[in-house]
């Protein structure tokens, strides 16, 4: 008779809910399973490239002079590449990352020297680089996606920055499936909801049958900041849990806190 085998480490037991966008969901759905938890993927979003790829190369490289060109994210990195696979800067432009893995994944294209907050991994932490602080009559690149916050582009224009939005890329919200929404049904407790979005909340909250819902507002949710945690409870979610910071290793280390707390 086949023996049972209990999954063990700090998630054992919970059910994480990832809502990172299906494609760069991979490594973290990973992780959750190395420290034996069970990831159930509910996109907060679907990612499409810009429709007009010719005008977006063009962008581009007519961007490449700049004083200083930002990547908000792995995918614009992904959406840029992919519209302008030959994309160099000049030797004198500051390429900057939001993040660890937005300047990995600029790595793994050859750009190097890329400069990313070492603290804070979102637009707070980017915007305290000395790179972004003096920038006035100077031409600065955002490449990224509409929509979300506008801290980081209004910031740049308010030090006088002449700023340049190039949108690779767009979020739509997603349709899940009758499959996803089996998963999230059948899922068994505890659950634990990992967002580092307000957009993946808001769409989670629209795009789910409202007894799915209400069973992942019962449940815990980890956020990679304080004002996200204002939207989530205002968006109903009970036992809202601030990590401290938008990176998998940071959502990771918030959640099996979270789950040791429950075992007390």
């Amino acid at each position: 008779m086949a023996r049972l085998i209990q999954a063990s480490g700090p998630l054992a037991g919970a059910s994480v809910i990832v809502t990172r966008p299906a494609a760069s969901a991979g490594s973290l759905r990973r992780r959750i399973r190395g420290l034996g938890g069970v990831p159930i993927g509910l996109p907060g979003s679907v990612l499409r490239a810009a429709p007009e790829r010719a005008a977006v190369c063009a962008a581009l490289i007519a961007a490449r002079a700049a004083a200083v060109a930002v990547f908000v994210s792995p995918a614009a990195v992904k959406f840029a590449f992919a519209a302008c696979p030959k994309l160099r800067f000049a030797r004198a432009t500051r390429i900057c990352a939001v993040g660890v893995a937005t300047a990995r994944a600029l790595s793994r294209r050859g750009l190097r020297d890329v400069v990313w907050p070492r603290t804070r991994q979102d637009s707070e932490g980017l915007l305290a680089l000395p790179e972004l602080r003096s920038l006035r009559g100077c031409r600065a690149v955002l490449i990224g996606a509409p929509g979300g916050r506008e801290l980081l582009a209004q910031t740049l224009r308010n030090r006088r920055a002449r700023l340049t939005r190039i949108d690779v890329y767009h979020r739509q919200a997603p349709r899940y499936s009758a499959r996803q929404l089996a998963a999230l049904e059948q899922a068994p407790a505890p659950l634990l909801l990992l967002a580092s979005s307000a957009e993946a909340l808001a769409n989670l909250r629209a795009g789910i049958p409202l007894h799915l819902f209400a069973r992942l507002a019962a449940g815990d949710v980890v956020v990679s900041s304080e004002r996200l945690a204002a939207r989530a409870r205002a968006g109903l979610f009970a036992n809202v849990h601030v990590a401290a910071g938008p990176a998998p290793a940071e959502l990771l280390n918030a959640a099996c806190a979270v789950l040791a707390r429950h075992r007390l």
